[in-house]
């Protein structure tokens, strides 16, 4: 309950005004309730005659016996004036103006909480969202995407089914519940003190089966993210597994996840369907036991009830007996909910390893050079991927990498946006860290072109201006003929408003790679990162694609990982990478003639 608690500190603070009303229709549906059963009490006392007429009005107090003989007094003269048939039909008319009143602020209360529980169900989607997109590239390399798609969707959906479907049993019975016992106090103290020593028995009895939910639910939403993930990396792996014919031995690791998960919601679901028969039978055994104390209390020789206030209280200990149920009930769901939002804890409580600066320096352009002094890197404490790594990249200029695949070029790369930060060392551009600016702001200096072009599945048009929100049709088109991608894209369907699938499958791998080319042109940086940009591609295609780069790398400041040397043959300074060390840089002429490294990749490659 504890954990239930936080959760409601955490996100409903910003619905108080819409909890507060429905606190208030709550009141307000319990007192109506209460006051249905107590009309019962004169009525059946006045009109089967078990009690005195009275004839004069008393004077108003607040105890019992005062308030009974005030209706008393308005049911005798009703039944004496127009007749007991009609005084009961009266009556009935008030106890049904009772009961619209009372089933009118419940579906108030209902209507409130349903804006708080989207509105938090919404916030908590947004936050994880919002979460995701802050964190840095090391913490996904960590986690299954299936997992990460299995929190976002299914845990949220639990916290919603569980925890948000609770709230108006949490806001609401323990209300009616305090209301009903306080005019049941009111009515007979000595049976409600014995009704409030068996109801916490049913309560921690209930409250067992439930300890065991919380455990087993996580263990089932956790096999949901390893099915998810299974799934995911199926349907990113079609064509490997159908070349390998391994779809029986994929199939053989999905059934045995699949099975595990049915074995765990099996325990899961037979705790939790034992709650509602549970509670029934418990509650049946305390409405015995009331019983037999209130007859007791009636038919002894110094009665302390009548008969009619007895069955006035009995009606208002079901009306007990119901919320009491649902609020066992709802603790079952919260025990199950929490387990979920554990896990979403998980994401929304991952701290970055990208800390942004408190007071970040200013980025806006790029006027003279990038300086990498003394870098060290490494993705795991016990390897260095970059060793004392130093090297100036003046303006304008263009800087290719060359070396072995692991020698450390896309990670040099990669450091520079701070996908990921130096161990040891710094990067500043024009003299700045680039830890003591903003990261958005560091980024709106780059534009990236990798290996693997990275499509969303929309129109070529959103496509290429994706993070330009201000782009017009003719700069989409300037960009798309500057990246040779403009006659293909007329010869499609639409044209630029042709959806090109999911990440670009409906597109070839050149047209994919204009595209993204066609998207770096459009923003148009000072500074360009090509990594690989053409090694996956034909000979036609590579030599569009390199066209397309050439126009792109004018009047820029470029860093271009290569594997193909004849693509920087025309390069600034070429820098030959070597197990994370930088070993030989020049231009192309020079290295061929230092007779190195690079001379033994440029002969291999011509060979």
């Amino acid at each position: 309950m504890r954990d239930f608690i936080q959760i409601l500190k955490r996100f409903i603070p910003p619905y108080k005004a819409r909890l507060t009303k429905n606190i208030l229709y709550n009141i307000l549906h319990a007192i109506f309730g209460s006051m249905s059963f107590v009309i019962l009490i004169p009525v059946l006392g006045i009109l089967f005659r078990t009690e005195s007429d009275v004839k004069e009005l008393p004077e108003f107090a607040m105890n019992m016996t005062t308030l009974k003989n005030i209706l008393y007094y308005y049911v005798t003269l009703g039944r004496d004036t127009i007749g007991p048939v009609t005084t009961l039909l009266v009556a009935g008319g008030f106890f049904a103006l009772a009961a619209l009143f009372k089933t009118g602020f419940s579906y108030m209360a209902s209507y409130e909480i349903i804006f708080i529980r989207n509105g938090v169900v919404r916030d908590i989607r947004r936050m994880i969202y919002r979460k995701i997109l802050s964190l840095p590239l090391p913490f996904f390399s960590e986690e299954r995407k299936g997992d990460i798609i299995s929190r976002m969707t299914g845990d949220v959906q639990e916290v919603e089914n569980s925890i948000m479907n609770s709230l108006e049993m949490f806001f609401q019975n323990p209300i009616l519940i305090l209301i009903y016992l306080s005019t049941m106090i009111f009515m007979s103290w000595q049976l409600t003190l014995f009704v409030l020593v068996l109801l916490p028995v049913m309560g921690l009895l209930i409250g067992k089966v439930g300890k065991s939910l919380k455990k087993r639910s996580k263990e089932g939403q956790d096999k949901m993210g390893e099915i998810l993930s299974n799934i995911e990396e199926t349907l990113s792996g079609l064509r490997i597994i159908k070349a390998f014919n391994a779809e029986k031995k994929v199939d053989r690791s999905f059934s045995n996840l699949n099975e595990d998960y049915r074995r765990i919601m099996n325990k899961l679901m037979r705790r939790r369907s034992l709650a509602h028969p549970m509670s029934e039978f418990l509650g049946t055994i305390v409405v015995v036991i009331v019983v037999w104390f209130g007859g007791y209390l009636i038919l002894r020789d110094s009665p302390i009830m009548e008969a009619q206030d007895f069955i006035a209280y009995i009606a208002l200990f079901y009306s007990i007996i119901n919320p009491a149920k649902q609020f066992s009930t709802a603790l079952y769901s919260i025990q199950k909910g929490q387990a979920a939002m554990d896990r979403i804890d998980q994401i929304l409580n991952a701290e970055s390893t990208i800390k942004e600066p408190e007071n970040p320096k200013p980025l806006k352009d790029f006027n003279r050079q990038i300086e990498y002094k003394h870098v060290n890197f490494a993705y795991r404490q016990d390897h260095l991927v970059l060793k004392d790594v130093t090297l100036t990249i003046p303006k304008g200029k263009t800087i290719a990498l060359v070396g072995q695949s692991g020698s450390g070029k896309s990670t040099f790369v990669d450091l520079l946006p701070r996908f990921y930060d130096v161990v040891k060392g710094e990067i500043t551009i024009d003299g700045i860290n680039i830890k003591d600016t903003s990261t958005q702001n560091l980024r709106a200096l780059m534009g990236n072109v990798n290996q693997d072009p990275i499509l969303f599945n929309d129109t070529i048009f959103n496509n290429i201006a994706f993070g330009v929100e201000t782009a017009t049709p003719e700069e989409v088109e300037r960009a798309a003929k500057i990246a040779n991608a403009h006659d293909f894209i007329m010869q499609t369907e639409k044209g630029y408003q042709t959806n090109i699938g999911d990440r670009g499958g409906k597109l070839s791998g050149g047209q994919r790679q204009r595209l993204s080319i066609a998207r770096a042109v459009l923003k148009n940086p000072p500074i360009m990162i090509l990594d690989e940009a053409t090694s996956a591609l034909d000979t036609e295609s590579e030599k569009l694609v390199q066209e397309a780069l050439d126009n792109l790398m004018k009047n820029r400041t470029s860093i271009v990982v290569a594997h193909r040397l004849s693509t920087i043959r025309n390069a600034d300074l070429i820098c030959v990478f070597h197990e994370g060390e930088i070993v030989e840089q020049g231009r192309h002429e020079e290295l061929l003639a230092q007779n190195g490294i690079y001379t033994k990749l440029y002969n291999m490659q011509n060979f």
